[in-house]
């Protein structure tokens, strides 16, 4: 078992993953390779999912974190942790959509959700890692 002090790494490097699986998928679609395009969007559902299970496993055990950085870094990490946050609560429900949709062939329905889907899925998983290295490794 992983030692409780490890998950946040994990969670980068899950988060991490998601991101570039989003990339790649949006890459994949717009070059009609759709077969590739919905499993590479599975992959990147099941990494924010082990993503959130790791996060909850961390803060139930351990708790939070305070963030050690002074001045002007200070106000840019709750910035991103406000924004960061926000999304990430509205993001469970438009992945959880849009994937339902793509996966009953709902393309006309999916297409709409997935153009705002990717942006905010993208940007929390990208900012999840930007936290983690300031709150982890520039500030710990």
């Amino acid at each position: 078992m992983i030692p409780y002090s490890d998950l946040p790494a994990l969670n980068a490097i899950l988060n991490g993953t998601a991101a570039v699986l989003i990339v790649v998928g949006i890459f994949l679609i717009k070059s009609r390779r759709q077969r590739a395009h919905r499993a590479v969007m599975i992959a990147a559902v099941v990494a924010s999912s082990l993503f959130l299970i790791s996060y909850l496993t961390y803060h139930a055990h351990i708790g939070s974190k305070h963030f050690l950085g002074q001045g002007w870094v200070r106000t840019v990490y709750f910035v991103i942790l406000l924004t960061h946050t926000v999304l990430a609560a509205v993001v469970v429900p438009l992945v959880l959509v849009t994937l339902t949709r793509g996966l009953k062939g709902r393309f006309d329905r999916h297409r709409p959700i997935a153009r705002w889907t990717y942006p905010v899925w993208l940007y929390v998983s990208v900012t999840g890692v930007v936290i983690y290295v300031m709150l982890y490794q520039l500030y710990p």
